[in-house]
C-alpha cells in the first residue's frame, strides 16, 4: 500500500512557480498602479492573456525533462504573448486597426499547431520555430512599404523564434 503522506503534493508551490505567477499578477496590476486609462475589458483581456502564458509555461514545464527544450518552449510562449500584445496595443505595422496586422497570427498558428503536431519533440520543433521565424520575418518585410519602423520592429521578432529554434536544436542533441 502506498503512503500518500510521504509523496510530495502533485501541484507543490515551488518557489519558481510562485515567482512566475507573482510576476504575472504584478504585470496585470501595474496598469492600475500606474493609473493607465484602462477599462475593465482591458484588464480582462490582459488577465486572460497572462493566465494563458502562465498555464502554457506550467504545461510545458511538466512535459519537458530537458532544460534547453523547456527554455525554447517558454520563449515560444512569450513570443506569442508579445506578438498578440503589441498587435492589440499599437499594431506591428502602422496602427492596431491595420488589417495587415492580422497576418502576424500566422507565426503564432505555426508555433501552436507545431506543438500539437510534433508533441513537442525537440528535433521537429526546431523546424517549426524556424518556419515561424521565417514567416515573421517575411511578414515584416512585406510591411516595409507601409511602415518602415514597424516592419523592422516586427522583423526583429523573428530573432525570438530563431533563438527558440536554436534552444530546441541544442536540447535535441542532449
Amino acid at each position: 500500500m502506498t503512503d500518500f503522506a510521504s509523496r510530495p503534493p502533485r501541484f507543490a508551490l515551488h518557489p519558481l512557480r510562485l515567482l512566475g505567477w507573482g510576476a504575472l499578477a504584478l504585470l496585470l496590476a501595474l496598469p492600475a498602479i500606474l493609473r493607465f486609462p484602462w477599462s475593465g475589458g482591458d484588464f480582462v483581456i490582459m488577465g486572460v492573456m497572462l493566465a494563458s502564458v502562465g498555464l502554457g509555461i506550467e504545461f510545458l514545464s511538466r512535459r519537458s525533462g530537458n532544460g534547453l527544450v523547456l527554455l525554447g518552449s517558454i520563449l515560444g510562449v512569450l513570443t506569442t504573448f508579445l506578438t498578440v500584445w503589441v498587435n492589440l496595443a499599437v499594431g506591428m505595422i502602422a496602427s492596431e486597426d491595420n488589417p495587415y496586422n492580422q497576418l502576424f497570427l500566422l507565426p503564432i498558428a505555426i508555433f501552436i499547431g507545431g506543438c500539437f503536431v510534433t508533441r513537442l519533440r525537440a528535433s521537429q520543433m526546431t523546424g517549426i520555430l524556424l518556419l515561424a521565424g521565417a514567416a515573421q520575418f517575411f511578414l515584416g518585410l512585406g510591411g516595409l512599404g507601409t511602415d518602415q519602423r514597424g516592419a523592422i520592429f516586427s522583423m526583429g521578432f523573428a530573432l525570438f523564434w530563431l533563438f527558440g529554434a536554436a534552444l530546441f536544436r541544442a536540447g535535441s542533441s542532449r
